[in-house]
């Protein structure tokens, strides 16, 4: 399946910065910055794969932001970002008491970076989006149940086929629920450091 041009570009752009990132992280492993660059990119670059990929390359994610609050444990933008992080391995998880646990660490990593940043639109919008994550995701899991019932049929091999179909249309919409998350974040965040207009 090829990809329309705009996410050819985006999917270029997050493998450039995950590979600067990693470059960097040689010469200097305790670059906070850096390693949260990694681990957005990592997050970005999730959207483009299926399956296990999607659910390890966020995994991966998680693991850089992580190591990023290692070395500084109040960096708001990274809290942010492991929070988006947490919510994207919910959404690849497809039983609801594992799910819960990552919406609840997404929720204390913006509840934390809105405490390094009072008062940022950006965190109290994904704070808001974290306490609907869980009734989104049971909603997601009821059409897909419901989905797979409506197309079951007496040969198994048809349902095979049929079953992956249903998987591909939850990363489907899971990447669209993602991108609609990183997009929304990204205008906020990008909205919230513009510069004030010059004194009259």
């Amino acid at each position: 399946m090829e990809l329309p041009e705009s996410d050819f570009e985006r999917l270029m752009f997050f493998e450039h910065a995950r590979k600067t990132a990693e470059a960097s992280y040689a010469k200097n492993p305790l670059d906070a910055d850096n390693l949260t660059r990694w681990g957005g990119a990592l997050l970005e670059l999730s959207q483009f794969q299926s399956g296990t990929d999607g659910t390890k390359m966020v995994e991966d994610a998680i693991s850089k932001l992580e190591e990023a609050l290692e070395v500084n444990p109040r960096k708001h933008d990274t809290l942010w970002c492991l929070g988006n992080a947490h919510t994207s391995r919910a959404f690849y998880t497809p039983e609801f008491d594992t799910a819960k646990v990552f919406f609840t660490r997404a929720t204390q990593c913006f509840q934390q970076a809105l405490e390094e940043d009072p008062g940022n639109d950006v965190y109290l919008k994904a704070l808001d989006m974290s306490t609907k994550a869980p009734e989104l995701h049971l909603e997601l899991q009821r059409q897909m149940a419901s989905q797979q019932a409506a197309l079951g049929g007496p040969s198994s091999n048809v349902k095979g086929s049929k079953k992956k179909k249903n998987s591909d249309l939850k990363y489907d919409i899971l990447g669209w629920v993602i991108l609609g998350i990183a997009v929304f974040a990204w205008v906020g965040m990008a909205k919230s450091h513009v510069p004030p207009p010059p004194p009259r």
